[in-house]
C-alpha cells in the first residue's frame, strides 16, 4: 500500500457566498465517510485559512527558533489535506476525483515518500 496526500491550496476554491459552501459539506463529509468505510483513510482535515496564526520553527542555525505567522509571505497557501493508504496510482485518482468533486474544487496528489 502507498500513502498519497490529497490537497489544495486555499486559492483554488474561488469566491462563494456562504450559502454555496453550505451545499458542499454534505458531499464532502460523505467522500471521507467512503474512505472511512473502504478503510483507505488516513487523515483528512481543513486548515485555519486566518495565517496570523500560523507559527513556524526553524532549526537550520542549529537553534530551534519559534517565530509567530507564516515562514514565507506567498500567494498560494495550502487550505486542507486527505491522506489516504491505497494499493496504486490508480485508486488514489479515483479517491481524488471524488474528493474534487465533494469538495467542488480542485485538488493536486502527491505521494508520500
Amino acid at each position: 500500500m502507498t500513502q498519497y496526500a490529497i490537497y489544495f491550496h486555499q486559492q483554488w476554491v474561488g469566491d462563494h457566498p456562504a450559502e454555496w459552501f453550505q451545499t458542499r459539506v454534505e458531499p464532502s463529509t460523505a467522500v471521507v465517510r467512503d474512505m472511512e468505510a473502504a478503510g483507505v483513510l488516513v487523515f483528512a482535515g481543513g486548515l485555519q485559512e486566518d495565517r496570523s496564526q500560523a507559527f513556524t520553527a526553524d532549526a537550520t542555525s542549529g537553534t530551534t527558533v519559534i517565530t509567530d505567522g507564516p515562514y514565507t509571505e506567498t500567494t498560494e497557501y495550502l487550505g486542507g489535506i486527505t491522506i489516504i493508504d491505497v494499493p496504486d496510482l490508480e485508486t488514489a485518482k479515483v479517491w481524488a476525483g471524488k474528493v474534487a468533486e465533494g469538495c467542488g474544487w480542485p485538488q493536486e496528489v502527491r505521494v508520500i515518500t
